[in-house]
């Protein structure tokens, strides 16, 4: 069930520079290791109401019909190509701010939380790719569709933890080198490309 395109996909998608990550890694920079640890926990939280949403909905799709699962396929085809436009255009540097010291470590956590329930992304994401990995003859569907959102979510929350522990020590390249954070977007964008040909051609 949990396969290695599915492992590189969520990678991928964690390891983008979107609002959680660049929140963890000025959070890393300004307040230390162990703030950045409660952002990363924080916004790791925040997919839960996303992923609930999501599977609960896909586990009636899956068994109701087939045409349905292929538009859906599609759609998540549709999706990493839009990804892949859209990174290989944003070749901006990473504009970090700083947090206030009002609200403590749970504080921050919190506003972790809320920044992930209003990232579309997340939602679009569990959507469109959770039923590709799924086993056509799975017996239970919902417990596999949970199990690698459990597993898309200790993946963020370590990749997470990661960004903001390197936060100090790469601060100076990460915001002064736009032509590192360009050369990292469009790895991404090939990579969404690759990734949306393959499920294109995929026959399950």
């Amino acid at each position: 069930m949990l396969s290695i395109e599915f492992l590189i996909t969520s990678l991928i998608v964690v390891l983008i520079p979107g609002t959680g990550v660049i929140y963890t890694i000025s959070t890393g920079l300004f307040k230390g290791s162990r703030a950045s640890f409660f952002a990363a926990l924080g916004c790791t939280a925040g997919i839960i109401p996303s992923l609930s949403a999501c599977v609960l909905g896909l586990a009636a799709i899956m068994h109701s019909s087939a045409l349905v699962f292929q538009l859906i396929k599609f759609a998540g085809v549709a999706y990493l190509l839009y990804l892949a436009w859209g990174m290989w255009k944003e070749t901006g540097a990473l504009v970090l701010e700083g947090e206030d010291n009002k609200g403590g470590l749970w504080g921050i956590s919190v506003k972790g939380f809320l920044i992930n329930i209003l990232n579309p992304k997340l939602s679009l994401f569990f959507l469109a790719f959770l039923p590709q990995f799924i086993p056509v003859d799975a017996a239970a569907p919902l417990i596999n569709m949970l199990v690698l959102g459990a597993v898309f979510m200790g993946m963020t929350f370590l990749v997470f933890i990661m960004y903001g522990l390197l936060a100090n020590s790469l601060s100076q390249y990460v915001v002064n080198s736009p032509k590192a954070i360009r050369y990292i977007q469009r790895s991404f964008a090939a990579s969404f490309a690759l990734l949306g040909a393959k499920l294109a051609f995929a026959d399950r």
